[in-house]
């Protein structure tokens, strides 16, 4: 949901860089989980309480209960902000989460197997998945490009020619 990328002043707040549609989106969750790492080793991430934030520029300006000076405040750059996912609203048809897409098994309309989803990103005109299988790939995710997802199954088909 974003990244703390400095630490603000010297009473604990932390300047956070958000990966949200909108920049106050992350405002909506009163607990943030703070860590580095694989999100699914709890051992390595912790939660955290939103004393206080608020938008400053393009960062959200947050005070978090617990981290009350500079020190603790600098030891938190770096880390990524994620939410409980029980408190993420349920994606529209045809929208998903990008934590979602990591992993689905990816195959073009031959049956080429291009590769497994290892991270996604946004660009301005489009997000864009990663591919990693025989070479890494970069494909658009559009509707021309994306024709099916399937989360249960974890697959994805593509309407992309395996050479590019």
């Amino acid at each position: 949901m974003g990244r703390i990328v400095a630490p603000y002043g010297v009473y604990g707040w932390i300047k956070v860089l958000p990966d949200t549609e909108y920049i106050d989106s992350l405002f909506e969750y009163g607990r943030w989980i703070l860590g580095r790492g694989d999100p699914t080793c709890p051992e390595q991430w912790r939660p955290y309480e939103v004393e206080k934030a608020k938008v400053h520029n393009d960062l959200l300006l947050v005070k978090l209960k617990g981290i009350d000076d500079r020190d603790a405040a600098f030891a938190c750059k770096g880390m990524q902000v994620a939410v409980y996912r029980d408190e993420l609203p349920e994606p529209e048809d045809g929208e998903y989460y990008w934590s979602d897409l990591i992993g689905l098994q990816v195959r073009n309309q031959e049956g080429v197997d291009l590769g497994r989803v290892v991270d996604v990103f946004a660009t301005g005109a489009n997000d864009v998945i990663v591919l990693q299988g025989d070479r890494e790939r970069l494909l658009p995710f559009v509707g021309q490009v994306v024709l099916e997802v399937d989360i249960a199954s974890k697959t994805m088909l593509v309407d992309w020619d395996a050479e590019f």
